[in-house]
């Protein structure tokens, strides 16, 4: 298999249908949070809807360089979550976070594997490699973050 063929599999399995490494993905742990669960703020911790779009927000960006845009994500906006007051809100971002996520992955399976070594849009953001494994990472870590909300909500 080839490095990106692995990488995109990696990248479905935090997200989409994998239970190898964590046992879960943002799909099944997402699935039945409601929007008022999602948007419930336990101690100082992020949300569930804020982790999500926070993901879903990186996911977005690295799309549009893999498409040939620019890299015009900025951190300091990577928690500015539109207001989420419905059931139809927080599942508009689910299914964003849905199609984006298998957008990414097939993207990522059509780059050759020399990709991988070359400088993503500016030599301090590293390889595409380096990007690519960090966005799993990344999911992987809020994915952790999510299903310890998630029971810890149980609890109020």
């Amino acid at each position: 298999m080839s490095s990106v063929s692995q990488l995109s599999k990696r990248f479905r399995e935090v997200l989409l249908d994998g239970f190898w490494i964590a046992n879960t993905n943002f799909k099944d742990q997402l699935k039945d949070v409601t929007w008022e669960e999602a948007t419930t703020k336990v101690s100082s911790l992020n949300t569930i809807a804020m982790l999500t779009f926070h993901i879903h927000y990186y996911i977005a960006g690295l799309i549009n360089v893999f498409e040939g845009g620019d890299l015009e994500i900025k951190d300091k906006y990577s928690f500015d979550l539109p207001p989420i007051e419905s059931q139809e809100k927080w599942d508009e971002l689910l299914n964003q976070l849905w199609t984006d996520s298998e957008k990414f992955a097939t993207l990522l399976e059509q780059m050759p594997n020399s990709k991988m070594d070359e400088v993503f849009v500016d030599e301090k953001y590293g390889t595409y490699l380096r990007n690519i494994d960090g966005m799993i990472e990344h999911s992987y870590y809020h994915l952790g973050q999510i299903t310890l909300i998630k029971k810890l909500l149980k609890d109020i």
